[in-house]
């Protein structure tokens, strides 16, 4: 019982972050769309890049754009069929990523990485 009530609970958790999700996608992929940073690698850093699939395959949103731009930052080896080293080519046959979206893997320590190309973005 006590299992069942956490995986609720999960799955609840998992529905809320989808929904703010579906609605930032929905609401600013116009114009140039929206890029995507998955910082880390696993199902955690997995996880959101869903949301476009999830819109076009599971809500049936047929003007849904994939992501403008794809930057996987990860100090994990390249493996493929993995969850942390998997290459964003293996997006494009999930539908989370079109075959001309522009790619960019850094290997390196997010930590180190992540405040560098944040700063330059913002123009600090």
């Amino acid at each position: 019982m006590h299992q069942r009530r956490i995986q609720s609970h999960n799955d609840e958790k998992r529905n809320r972050i989808h929904d703010v999700a579906r609605r930032l996608v929905s609401k600013n992929s116009t114009g140039k769309g929206l890029g995507f940073f998955q910082i880390g690698g696993g199902i955690a850093g997995d996880f959101p890049i869903c949301v476009v699939p999830m819109l076009y395959q599971d809500m049936e949103m047929t003007d849904v754009p994939f992501w403008s731009y794809f930057c996987q930052i990860s100090d994990s080896t390249t493996s493929y069929g993995s969850y942390s080293g998997a290459v964003p080519n293996e997006k494009i046959t999930w539908g989370k990523l079109d075959i001309h979206t522009p790619k960019f893997i850094v290997e390196s320590d997010a930590t180190i990485v992540v405040p560098l190309i944040f700063a330059y973005i913002l123009d600090l």
